[in-house]
């Protein structure tokens, strides 16, 4: 059966609707053993002929039969395909790539077979010792010469065992010696079996094969037998191919990466600004929370909330005080996490009086587990008939405020009675103690007897929930948040906390809204990256066009070039996102370093999960910003890509 053979081929040309015609009805076949030239002119359609052969050209008129199937309206897949299992082309210009090795070259076909790498590798090594390349194996082809080459893209050609070698113009920018040497390797390629289609000007080339065909303007002028083909095997030779996997494809950037290195690491730098500033905002608010945390947990006990009921303007203005029940404290001793509830009651107009001086309490309210017994100063904390002072206070009664302890002071308490009338109670204790913050308190027991001795009403008005770890706290403050009733045919939430746990929730909220601001004006430098990685990218497709033309050559798909440059862009957000965390954790340092001696604590956390969040967004972005230049890369024609200087 033929190998090879193309009827009734028509090719055209258009230029501003007009027609050039380039081939005319060209009817040749081909066979296995066979050294043909396509001798003629330039403009004589040699080179159309030769790519529709190579599968690289399927916009014409006609049929190209390959072991008697025929290609005609085949799918780009199916091209693919046929050049990476039939065809090795060699160029006039020898199109190797520049940042590969001559091995890397010549194993760039391997990369779509069944072998293992270590065959690849063994025999792309065999391929180049049989041109003569053994001593040039792990150089670039930059050190080369041109006849040297040529016979690494001959080695590349015949690595992964095509039928057919197509050759345009192989000794064109060679001299006579190397013209001798490449032709002589080329008519062994053919005595081995395969089909050798050479194009040439040249007439003494074209007399070193079997069969000499000449074309002049499109046609086919003669078809010459110099000498018998030689003997070949009969029928299709079994194929082993595979498509270019992905990890070839990214094994590729980074050889382009590491090749380009100082450029590449130029680029890497300018992304990792954007990580950098990303991850250093959010771990400074991290830091700062924290910090503003500790200071305020500082002062009150972190652990305990107040808990007061949630009343409405128009609630109050219908007499409802707000006090909590009975049922409501059982109800908050049954909140998981919930070690202790005690009840209390805040006032406010307080005044407090020692011999002749008189002080007015803003804010006065029961002893319970809000204040850290760490922080008084002397002192206990009050038992019945006994009150706390604030330093504050106590140093108004006397300079030296620690003197202050066992005497005794006269308490105004203000209250209304059940006919609306104001009352006010009158109660002497004793100073139990002073503490560094908080506010003035005596015992809930204390406070009752007072209403109790006027014949008022008392019932808590607030409760103070001791949750079993800092960490609860936030979930605790959550589920009693969720508790709810109709009122007035309108949801109404129960309860609110109150004191410092609600401030402290606030301004963790407003701190890490503003730092989340700020590292989204960071992010700002994201854009910057992604617009630089898309030019970047846009750069290397630019660059790398006559590679891309040579992968599509030799049977890679548009995927997987796409693949090369996703892969590329991925490399540059991962190493860049490193690097972005390697420097913030860097200025964390010294940023701590600094501050310690003012804040005696880190002002920078920066957590995993916030180098990780870089990692991620820099990848992401790098992918998305890879997305139109891998997609023009793919669309490339590969002709024009070959073609490209």
């Amino acid at each position: 059966m033929t190998l090879l053979e193309i009827k009734d081929i028509h090719k055209s040309y258009y230029m501003n609707k007009t027609e050039f015609k380039v081939l005319k009805g060209i009817n040749l076949t081909f066979d296995r053993g066979e050294f043909v030239s396509i001798l003629g002119e330039s403009g004589g359609g040699k080179s159309t002929l030769l790519n529709i052969i190579g599968g690289l050209d399927h916009q014409y008129e006609g049929e190209l039969i390959v072991d008697g199937t025929s290609l005609k309206n085949a799918s780009e897949k199916k091209f693919d395909a046929y050049r990476s299992q039939t065809i090795g082309f060699i160029f006039q210009s020898f199109n190797l790539i520049s940042h590969l090795t001559n091995l890397e070259n010549v194993m760039v076909p391997l990369e779509m077979t069944d072998l293992s790498h270590k065959e690849r590798v063994a025999k792309a090594t065999a391929l180049l010792e049989q041109v003569g390349l053994k001593e040039h194996i792990h150089k670039h082809p930059n050190q080369l010469s041109g006849g040297q080459k040529q016979r690494v893209a001959i080695a590349r050609a015949l690595a992964a065992d095509p039928d057919v070698i197509i050759a345009d113009e192989p000794t064109g920018a060679l001299d006579s010696q190397n013209t001798t040497e490449i032709l002589e390797i080329l008519q062994k390629i053919a005595e081995d079996g395969k089909l050798v289609i050479a194009v040439t000007h040249s007439q003494a080339v074209a007399d070193h094969g079997t069969r000499v065909v000449h074309m002049v303007d499109g046609q086919i002028d003669y078809d010459k037998q110099l000498k018998p083909a030689y003997p070949a095997p009969t029928g299709p030779t079994a194929k082993k191919s595979s498509p270019l996997s992905f990890m070839s494809a990214f094994k590729m950037a980074m050889q382009h990466m590491r090749y380009d290195i100082k450029r590449n690491l130029l680029i890497i730098l300018g992304a990792s600004i954007g990580i950098f500033s990303v991850i250093l905002m959010l771990g400074l608010g991290q830091g700062v929370t924290g910090y503003i945390n500790d200071q305020i947990s500082s002062q009150v006990n972190p652990n305990t909330i107040q808990i007061a009921r949630n009343v409405t303007r128009k609630q109050i203005e219908a007499g409802e005080q707000g006090n909590l029940a009975d049922k409501d404290i059982k109800r908050l001793n049954k909140v998981k996490n919930v070690t202790k509830v005690e009840k209390g009651y805040y006032t406010n107009g307080v005044q407090v009086h020692y011999q002749k001086k008189r002080e007015t309490v803003q804010m006065f309210q029961t002893f319970n587990k809000t204040e850290r017994i760490q922080d008084i100063k002397t002192g206990t904390k009050p038992k019945a008939n006994e009150i706390i002072l604030t330093k504050a206070m106590a140093k108004k009664f006397d300079k030296n405020y620690k003197k202050m302890v066992g005497r005794t002071v006269t308490i105004y308490v203000n209250a209304i009675s059940q006919d609306q009338r104001p009352v006010q109670m009158r109660q002497d204790v004793k100073v139990s103690g002073i503490i560094n913050s908080g506010t003035e308190a005596v015992t809930y027991g204390t406070l009752a007897k007072m209403y109790q001795a006027q014949g008022l009403t008392f019932a808590p008005n607030f409760a103070a929930v001791t949750v079993n770890k800092t960490q609860n706290v936030k979930a605790v403050q959550n589920k009693i948040k969720t508790y709810s009733s109709k009122v007035n045919g309108k949801t109404q939430k129960d309860y609110q906390i109150t004191g410092v746990g609600a401030i402290l929730d606030s301004i963790n909220t407003y701190l890490m809204l503003a730092f989340y601001v700020l590292a989204g004006i960071a992010g700002i430098s994201l854009l910057v990256s992604a617009i630089m990685i898309i030019v970047v990218l846009y750069i290397s497709v630019s660059e790398r066009t006559k590679e891309i033309g040579i992968l599509r050559a030799i049977g890679a798909r548009k995927k997987d070039i796409r693949h090369l440059f996703v892969s590329e862009a991925f490399l540059i957000g991962l190493l860049s996102s490193v690097l972005g965390a390697g420097i913030a954790g860097l200025g964390q340092l010294v940023v701590n370093a600094l501050a310690q001696p003012l804040t005696h604590m880190p002002i920078v956390a920066i957590t995993s999960g916030y180098v990780l969040f870089g990692i991620i967004i820099s990848v992401i972005i790098s992918l998305l910003a890879a997305l139109a230049p891998s997609r023009k890369a793919a669309k490339l024609d590969p002709i024009e890509a070959l073609a490209a200087e």
